[in-house]
């Protein structure tokens, strides 16, 4: 399929613009805090940014960020992108997985005409993984892994695409993570089928000087589960957007996370789960911890449709802010049309507890250490969420190194 012919109108024009030469086209395309979605996140710094195409990859330098950041010992398979582009050296054990070759007008799911970030995708996609699990496969554990590094301002917009049939099952580590000042713009399409599971566990680790602006779409099955934990610690303005929709009974969808930031960072998680049958169940638990002036935002929505009776639905947002200069948007949102639910939602906002500070120095713990104990049992309940085991030591390792380079 041709893909210029995929592409909404304003998007083709982007694409003929890119063609020229013209990147910094894209930068008239952003979204302003004028737009509802966009409220608690300003792009005005990336909007004026004159990025140009990812050079060409330095694979000393990835290689080098890969072993810094994906433990020797971990026996998974990995896909490697290096600015965006697959990169077939750095990539093992990929014999097992059904990968097709890239087709940036595969799938329909991304709305380029309602979602800018998806049309500028759109516009400049470059390679990404298109992952088929076969029926009633287990396919066990994959890293995706996008590494960003090179000279100048540059932009990466991978294009990703998951399908799991009925039955299968999958767990991604998916990690981000690079050096320079770039944009990183990856979108996700995600299928899961009847009975399938997956599991999509991500770490969030980009430059400082960075920008990140992720996208995913999941719709899940009859019976199927879309298992996600998003973990954001780098970037200096970072946006995680999830459009789950539960299109069969029984389904369900967990789109959870947690925000380690400091300095100035500026980190937006944002969701859209829509119920569009009975009997399913979203949940959402979000903790953000916060220290310096850094900024968090967390805007999630549950739509449940007239027909979508006996839905559970929950979300739960929880600040720990480290500093009196931190800040935390929450807006957690309930749009029901049927009359046989039980939805809740809720936001919690607080500093660290004294009386247990007091209490562990009182046993000998020094301060520093202290809070970081305090912190670490807040953010564990976070991750002891996801339903895979084996993530959750890559997760708690991610955060212990976080905290030990902010130590």
């Amino acid at each position: 399929m041709n893909a210029i012919t995929t592409l909404q109108a304003p998007a083709l024009e982007r694409f003929i613009a890119r063609a020229r030469g013209d990147v910094s086209v894209l930068r008239g395309d952003l979204p302003t805090r004028a737009v509802e979605a966009w409220h608690y996140t300003s792009l005005r710094d990336v909007a004026k940014v004159p990025f140009e195409d990812a050079p060409d990859a330095d694979f000393e330098a990835a290689r080098a960020l890969i072993d810094a950041h994906f433990p020797a010992d971990l026996n998974m398979a990995r896909a490697v992108f290096v600015n965006g582009r697959f990169t077939p050296d750095l990539s093992t054990g990929l014999e097992a997985f059904d990968i097709a070759a890239f087709s940036p007008g595969s799938g329909a799911m991304a709305r380029p005409e309602r979602d800018a970030i998806a049309g500028i995708n759109a516009a400049l996609a470059q390679d990404g993984l298109t992952l088929r699990v076969p029926q009633d496969v287990d396919a066990g554990r994959l890293a995706l892994i996008s590494v960003d590094v090179g000279q100048g301002r540059f932009s990466t917009h991978p294009r990703h695409r998951i399908v799991l049939e009925d039955g299968a099952a999958l767990s991604l580590l998916d990690l981000n993570f690079g050096s320079g000042a770039y944009l990183s713009n990856p979108v996700f399409e995600i299928v899961v089928g009847d009975r399938a599971r997956l599991t999509h566990a991500k770490v969030q680790d980009e430059d400082c000087e960075a920008f990140h602006l992720a996208l995913v779409y999941a719709d899940v099955a009859t019976r199927g589960l879309y298992d996600s934990f998003t973990l954001t610690m780098g970037a200096a303005l970072s946006r995680h957007e999830v459009h789950a929709g539960l299109l069969g009974g029984h389904a369900t969808v967990h789109v959870n996370a947690a925000q380690l930031l400091d300095g100035d960072r500026h980190a937006d998680l944002t969701s859209v789960i829509t119920h569009g049958n009975p009997d399913c169940v979203s949940r959402q638990t979000v903790k953000n911890v916060l220290l310096d002036t850094s900024h968090g935002v967390f805007q999630g929505k549950i739509y449940v449709d007239r027909i979508a009776q006996k839905t559970d639905g929950y979300q739960m947002n929880q600040a720990l802010l480290l500093s009196d200069r931190a800040q935390i948007d929450s807006k957690p949102e309930l749009e029901i049309y049927a009359d046989d639910v039980r939805c809740s939602h809720g936001a919690t906002v607080g500093a660290l507890d004294e009386e247990q500070l007091f209490y562990l120095q009182s046993r000998g713990i020094p301060r520093d250490d202290a809070r970081a104990m305090l912190v670490r049992a807040f953010l564990t309940d976070a991750i002891a969420l996801i339903e895979d085991e084996g993530m959750h030591t890559l997760l708690d390792a991610a955060v212990d190194a976080w905290w030990a380079r902010r130590s």
